[in-house]
């Protein structure tokens, strides 16, 4: 949110690498999908599922939703993006704080615990965040914070081969992944036949698809497991 808030008129205006979107565009559909966010746990009149068929029939495209969220954000003015954003996003972090841990927020056809549901906005804005600060030249944000990224990543597995049309081959699969600090992530069972290795900030890149793996310079896999896990790996729906 720093770097937005830094940025001149001009700025917000720039082409991100999401073809057609430009920072603007970014921080709008950031912006409403707190908001949707916010109703999911308060059980306001907003629902995902409904919206998004809405608007993909209204728009007569599955992106319709994303489509509507951009052109709500392009009849305002940056700063008024900026403070939309500001305050969906204040108001979701206190209503997740507030939320009983045992109990589910519906999203889409699916539904999650406070936790998973944090760590998944958490996720989507921090890829969103590297197509902003892509256009503005920042370089990637590299914090603890990619732990959650990476196990998001890693336990999507499943889905990720799904939206892919792959079969997910046998075994067990280690990911060992150096962090900003130095240390090193560790997810999986030890003794597992499959393994990646690389840095934290590529595989999350890689998994939110903000890097294409040919560009990946310290991912390594071993094993058929790990080498299509890397290949179709897909952090959101």
């Amino acid at each position: 949110m720093d770097v937005v808030a830094a940025l001149s008129g001009e700025q917000w205006l720039l082409p991100t690498p999401a073809s057609g979107w430009d920072v603007r565009d970014q921080i709008s559909h950031l912006a409403d999908t707190d908001d949707i966010a916010l109703a999911s746990i308060r059980g306001g009149p907003r629902n995902l599922l409904e919206e998004g068929a809405r608007y993909a029939e209204q728009y007569g495209n599955p992106d319709g939703f994303t489509q509507h969220q951009v052109e709500m954000g392009r009849t305002m003015e940056p700063r008024q993006v900026l403070e939309w954003w500001k305050e969906a996003a204040e108001k979701l972090r206190a209503a997740l704080l507030g939320c009983d841990p045992t109990e589910r927020i519906p999203w889409g056809p699916n539904s999650m615990s406070p936790r998973s549901f944090t760590t998944a906005r958490l996720m989507e804005t921090w890829a969103h965040g590297l197509d902003v600060r892509a256009a503005v030249g920042e370089p990637p944000s590299e914090t603890e914070r990619l732990r959650h990224v990476a196990w998001i990543v890693y336990s999507a597995r499943p889905y990720a081969f799904q939206v892919a049309g792959r079969a997910m081959p046998p075994g067990d699969l280690r990911v060992e992944l150096e962090a900003p600090d130095g240390s090193t992530w560790a997810l999986g069972p030890e003794d597992a036949d499959n393994r990646i290795t690389g840095t934290a900030l590529e595989y999350c890149r890689v998994g939110v698809q903000r890097m294409p793996l040919s560009e990946a310079t310290t991912l390594k896999a071993e094993g058929e497991l790990a080498h299509a896990a890397l290949e179709v790996a897909r952090a959101f729906l």
